[in-house]
């Protein structure tokens, strides 16, 4: 029997008090205009809310993918950015950068691209520009981690990054955690970007503007180890 999607817990509290607040509202609508008109429209409307948080939260049952060189996607959405950088936070050295830009429609629970070791976490608060703005990796609301593979011992980073309409950033891994590809890392409320930084020489797999799924698309693979 096929799994079916269920809402992340993340929304349980904003449907609940939206579920209420709604009630009451239509409650109060009916008995000030005593109109069965407002009453279907007040009705039809906060149905539409409820049905539009409900999409926002939501979590699709998956078959994942799973392997030891490939970089699984963190994120639904689209590929806004694939390019060479220097990443300071971290690192201090080139990387390649992936961007995924993850839209109010798309699933927004964030996963791990590999297994491994939690070496590096922090949140940084900041500001709100616009998710594809080309600063927004560095000024806004953000949270970076980075998983390192202990049997090769490669570090990846990725880092959620709020925008415009996001403004809430969730992680649920913390220093010294073990990690499994795919589990859930963190959620980003109401869409934004989600940004990786790859070893120089691994294999990207996507190209910009592709749409992406989380623990369903290979973002990259890694080159083979030298052992």
């Amino acid at each position: 029997m096929k799994r079916k999607l269920k809402i992340h817990k993340e929304g349980h509290k904003i449907l609940l008090v939206s579920g209420i607040v709604l009630l009451l509202l239509n409650i109060g609508l009916a008995y000030f205009f005593k109109s069965t008109l407002v009453y279907y429209i007040a009705g039809g409307v906060s149905l539409v809310i409820i049905l539009a948080f409900a999409s926002f939260f939501r979590i699709p049952y998956r078959n994942f993918l799973t392997g030891n060189n490939q970089i699984m996607a963190p994120a639904d959405g689209r590929v806004v950015v694939i390019e060479e950088v220097q990443e300071q936070e971290y690192f201090g050295d080139k990387r390649i950068q992936v961007s995924i830009f993850m839209s109010p429609a798309n699933v927004h629970v964030n996963r791990n691209p590999i297994s491994g070791l939690v070496k590096y976490q922090k949140y940084h608060p900041g500001t709100y520009l616009v998710a594809w703005h080309p600063k927004s990796s560095e000024k806004n609301e953000r949270n970076t981690v980075v998983i390192e593979q202990e049997d090769t011992g490669v570090e990846i980073l990725v880092r959620q990054i709020a925008g415009k309409l996001a403004r809430k950033i969730r992680w649920y891994l913390n220093e010294g955690d073990e990690v499994t590809q795919n589990a859930e890392m963190g959620f980003i409320k109401f869409g934004s970007r989600v940004d990786l930084f790859l070893p120089i020489g691994t294999k990207i797999e996507v190209g910009l503007k592709q749409k992406v799924k989380g623990g369903m698309t290979v973002i990259g693979t890694l080159p083979e180890s030298d052992d």
